[in-house]
C-alpha cells in the first residue's frame, strides 16, 4: 500500500540549517567578529557536506557505487536540486559579507581589502613582504592539457594564472601559457596585518599580496589574469568492519592515507574567471562539468575565523562561562556526593573540570577497582585521557572501548589508543558492522565489600575542546539498575551475546521498542480525550520509520514539540502533521544534547543519551539512553526544553518549505533561550545548601 505520508529531503534539510547558520552573519546584534565567525562555520560545513554526502551522490550517480535507497536518476536530480540550493545560498553569503561585515570592519576603523582597492602608501610595504616573506615559498607548476603535472590537493588554495610571451599576440592560443601556486599557508599566514595609517587599519589577504605582484615570478611574460580554485575530494573511506581487532586498525592505518587523494566532488573557481579560462582548467584537471561550483573572488572563507582583530575598542565575543558547582566544590569528594543525589551537568555551562575531577578521584579512591569508559572522539594532548593513564599507572584496571570509525577522528583516535595501550590500559577496538557511538563511563568501588558503582550517560563527547562549545548534559549515578545495565553493556562491547536491559535504552536492543511504546502511551491518552504531550530535542531526525510514529500521534491529537537544530525530514503543517511543530536553535553554543520528554499523564518520563533519530544511530550503532529518575533534575531537564521552546531570540520555526520562520516579534518579552538557561542554572548555583 503507498505510504500518504511525506518527507523532506536529508540533505535539502541540512542545507536548510546550514543556511540558518549563515543567517547569523546577518545579525547585527552580535558582535562583529562573532557574525564574522558564523561565516566560517557555515563555509566550514558546506566543505564537509560536499567531501561526504554530495561525494556519495556523484558515486551513485557515475554508476561508481549502489545504494539501495538511491538510483541513478534521483542521485542526479538531487546533485541538480543541491546545487541550485547552495549557489543561491553564496549569493546571500555575498551580500552578508560584502554589503554588511565590509562597511562595518571598515565603520570600526579596519579596511579589509579585497582586490584591487589597495592604497597607494601601501604598495611598496606590500612589494617588499612579497619579495621578503611570500616569493621564496612559491612553485609554479605549468599546466598542460597533453598531461597532468600537478596534482590539486583537497581543500587547498591555488591560483591559476594565465600569461603569454611579450611580443606574441594574445588572442593566439599557441602563445598562452597556464600556471596553478599553492598558497604557502604552513609558511605565510592567509590574513596580513599592514601598517596602520591615519588612524585605520588595514588588513589584506595573501592571495592579493601575489596577485599584486606575480609579474616578478614570470620575468619576459606579461601575466593576463589570475583566478583562485580549490578542490573538494571526497572524504568519506570504506572500511570493511565485519572484522575486528588489529583488521580494523591495520585498514584504517591504510585508508586514511587516501583521504586526501579521494575523488574529486566539487571544483570551486572565482565567478570573475573567463569562460575559456575555465574550459581549459576544466581539460586539463578532467573537471566534470557537474562538479562545478561558481565562488567568491575569495575562496575557503572558513579561514576568516582567523581574522586578525586589530581594533581593541571592538566588541568582543562575550559568552557566558562555564561555572563551577557550589555544591561539587563544598565537598571533597564527587563519590560521596553522587551516592547520596544523582548529578547531572550541563556543558558549557557547567565546568568540564567536573567530569575530570570525577575521572581523577577514580585514579587515588582505594575503593575503585575498574573504570570503564568508551572514547568517540578524543580531544589532543586530552586531560580524559592523561587521567586514565594515570589510573593505570596507578595500579587500577582500565579498560577503553575506542571507535576507529569516527569519521574524520581516525587517526587521532588510533594514535592515542596506542598510547593509552602502551600505559597499560586494555583498549577495545571497533565492534563488525557497528559505531559504538554511546558516551558513558562506570566507575567500579567496592565499599565495606557492598557494590557501590558511579555510572555517567552523557550525550557529548569525553573531549574538553568541544565541552566549551557544545552544549550537552551528563548524568552521574549509584542507582543500581542503571549502574548494572551500563555493566551488561560494557560486557557486550567485549562480546558478551543477548544482553537484557532494564533501565537503560540500548540501540539495536530494546531502544526502538521501547520508544515505540511511549509513543503508544501517549496516543492511548489522546484517545481518551486526555493530553498526549511529546517534546523530542536532538540534533537530526530522520528515520522514515519513527515519524510515521510521529505522525501517527499527530493524527490522533498528541501534541509534538521537536527541538531539531540540524536534520529533520518530518514535515510539519501537513494534514498529518498539524499538531507538530519543528524548532531550531542557533546561537552561541552548538545545540547538542538529546533530551526526551513524554507526558505520561502528568507523570513525565525524561530521558537524556547519545542518539538521534536517524537510520545510522538507531539500527547501525550502539548508543545508551538513560531515564531521569531523580525528580529535582527531570524538573531542570523539563524547564530546560520549556526555556527552548519559549525562546524567541535566536529560535526560528521550521515550516512546510524548509524555511527558518524567526519567532522574534518587536513587542514581545525577548528570550535568548542559551543565555536564559544559563543564568537559570547559575540562580541555582547561587542558592545556599
Amino acid at each position: 500500500m503507498e505510504n500518504k505520508y511525506q518527507y523532506f529531503k536529508r540533505d535539502i534539510s541540512w542545507l536548510s540549517f546550514n543556511y540558518r547558520v549563515l543567517l547569523e552573519a546577518a545579525d547585527k546584534s552580535l558582535p562583529l567578529y562573532e557574525r564574522i565567525n558564523f561565516i566560517s562555520i557555515y563555509s566550514s560545513n558546506l566543505e564537509e557536506f560536499y567531501k561526504i554526502r554530495v561525494a556519495d551522490h556523484r558515486a551513485v550517480a557515475s554508476g561508481a557505487t549502489r545504494n539501495d535507497e538511491e538510483t541513478v536518476q534521483s542521485a542526479i536530480k538531487l546533485i541538480d536540486d543541491i546545487t541550485k540550493e547552495v549557489n543561491r545560498q553564496l549569493e546571500d553569503r555575498i551580500r552578508i559579507f560584502e554589503g554588511q561585515i565590509l562597511p562595518e570592519l571598515k565603520k570600526n576603523h579596519i579596511i579589509f581589502y579585497q582586490g584591487h582597492d589597495v592604497a597607494s602608501f601601501h604598495r611598496e610595504y606590500i612589494r617588499s613582504f612579497f619579495r621578503e616573506e611570500i616569493f621564496p615559498f612559491l612553485q609554479p607548476v605549468p599546466v598542460s592539457k597533453d598531461k597532468i603535472v600537478s596534482f590539486l590537493r583537497d581543500n587547498r588554495l591555488y591560483l591559476a594564472v594565465r600569461l603569454y610571451q611579450h611580443g606574441t599576440d594574445i588572442n593566439d592560443p599557441n602563445h598562452t601559457q597556464y600556471f596553478v601556486i599553492k598558497m604557502p599557508y604552513s609558511k605565510v599566514p592567509r590574513f596580513i596585518e599592514l601598517p596602520p595609517h591615519e588612524n585605520n587599519y588595514y588588513i589584506i589577504y595573501i592571495e592579493e599580496i601575489i596577485k599584486a605582484n606575480i609579474g616578478m615570478m614570470f620575468p619576459g611574460y606579461a601575466v593576463d589574469n589570475s583566478y583562485c580554485i580549490k578542490i573538494s575530494r571526497d572524504a568519506d573511506i570504506f572500511i570493511d568492519d565485519n572484522t575486528s581487532g588489529i583488521d580494523i586498525v591495520e585498514q584504517v592505518k591504510k585508508k586514511v592515507k587516501k583521504r586526501k587523494i579521494g575523488a574529486v566532488c566539487r571544483f570551486v573557481y572565482d565567478r570573475a574567471m573567463p569562460t575559456d579560462f575555465l574550459d581549459f582548467l576544466i581539460d586539463a584537471f578532467h573537471i566534470s562539468r557537474d562538479e562545478l561550483v561558481p565562488g567568491d573572488r575569495h575562496l575557503n572563507l572558513e579561514d576568516l575565523r582567523l581574522l586578525p582583530n586589530p581594533n581593541r575598542q571592538l566588541a568582543k565575543i562575550d559568552k557566558p562561562r562555564p561555572m563551577r558547582l557550589n555544591k561539587l566544590n563544598s565537598r571533597n569528594s564527587i563519590f560521596e556526593y553522587v551516592q547520596e543525589h544523582d548529578l547531572m551537568l550541563h556543558y558549557p555551562y557547567h565546568s568540564f573540570e567536573h567530569l575530570i575531577h570525577f575521572l581523577y578521584e577514580a585514579v587515588h579512591d582505594s575503593n575503585t577497582r575498574e573504570i570503564l569508559i568508551t572514547q568517540y572522539r578524543v580531544a589532543e594532548n586530552s586531560a580524559v585521557i592523561n587521567t586514565l593513564i594515570a589510573a593505570a599507572q596507578n595500579g587500577k584496571k582500565v579498560t577503553v572501548f575506542v571507535e576507529l570509525k569516527a569519521r574524520f577522528d581516525e587517526e587521532n583516535n588510533l594514535a592515542t589508543a596506542e598510547m593509552m595501550k602502551a600505559s597499560g590500559i586494555k583498549i577495545i577496538y571497533s565492534l563488525p558492522g557497528l559505531k559504538v557511538h554511546a558516551k558513558v563511563a562506570l566507575v567500579r568501588r567496592k565499599v565495606n565489600d557492598q557494590p557501590a558503582d558511579i555510572a555517567y550517560i552523557g550525550t557529548g563527547n569525553f573531549n574538553e575542546k568541544t565541552a566549551i562549545v557544545y552544549a550537552d548534559c551528563g548524568l552521574f549515578t549509584c542507582n543500581p539498575h542503571i549502574t548494572h545495565d551500563l555493566h551488561t553493556l560494557f560486557k557486550t562491547l567485549q562480546g558478551k551475546e543477548n544482553p537484557k536491559f532494564h533501565t537503560l535504552l540500548v540501540a539495536r536492543f530494546n531502544l526502538i521498542p521501547e520508544l515505540n511504546k511511549l509513543i503508544d502511551r501517549e496516543i492511548s491518552l489522546a484517545k481518551e480525550g486526555k493530553e498526549g504531550r511529546i517534546i523530542l530535542k536532538m540534533n537530526a531526525l530522520q528515520d522514515t520509520a519513527m515519524i510515521d510514529r510521529l505522525y501517527e500521534a499527530s493524527e490522533q491529537g498528541v501534541k509534538i514539540d521537536l527541538i531539531i537544530r540540524g536534520i529533520c525530514c518530518l514535515i510539519p503543517n501537513l494534514p498529518f502533521s498539524k499538531n507538530i511543530r519543528i524548532t531550531r536553535i542557533v546561537d552561541s553554543f552548538l545545540e547538542h544534547a538529546r533530551i526526551w520528554y513524554f507526558g505520561n499523564n502528568g507523570k513525565p518520563k525524561v530521558y537524556c543519551g547519545s542518539p538521534d533519530w536517524m537510520r545510522r544511530n538507531l539500527y547501525k550503532r550502539i548508543e545508551a539512553v538513560t531515564p531521569i529518575l531523580d525528580p529535582a533534575i527531570q524538573e531542570e531537564m523539563i524547564e530546560m526544553l520549556n526555556i527552548q521552546l519559549s525562546g524567541n531570540v535566536k529560535a526560528c520555526y521550521v515550516d512546510e518549505n524548509l524555511n527558518n520562520i524567526f519567532k522574534y516579534k518587536r513587542k514581545c518579552t525577548h528570550i535568548r533561550a542559551q543565555y536564559v538557561f544559563y543564568n537559570y542554572l547559575k540562580r541555582k548555583n547561587e542558592i545556599p545548601l
